[in-house]
């Protein structure tokens, strides 16, 4: 199991980001949450098996889907959390 938190810069709020980030989660079997920040960004915690969040980590940084542009992720990990599924969080 590892654990990630991500910040997502580029064209990511306002074009169905979270949603695409919480199917993909699922269809993936992890958890965490996703968010909306003030300064533009996405903000995401993942966390589930090794291969299934760098899979994960490959889609978001393809976009997760055809209106998002991402133009940087930043990675860091973390400690693991207890999370019981993946959900949006309100964000700013």
């Amino acid at each position: 199991m590892i654990n990630y938190h991500l910040l997502v810069a580029g064209r990511v709020q306002g074009v169905g980001f979270r949603w695409a980030t919480l199917e993909i989660a699922n269809e993936l079997g992890l958890v965490g949450w996703v968010k909306n920040r003030a300064d533009g960004q996405v903000e995401i915690v993942v966390q589930g098996q090794h291969a299934a969040v760098r899979t994960f980590l490959k889609r978001i940084q393809a976009g997760p889907n055809r209106w998002a542009q991402v133009d940087r992720v930043q990675v860091k990990q973390e400690n693991l959390a207890d999370f019981a599924d993946f959900s949006i969080r309100e964000g700013f």
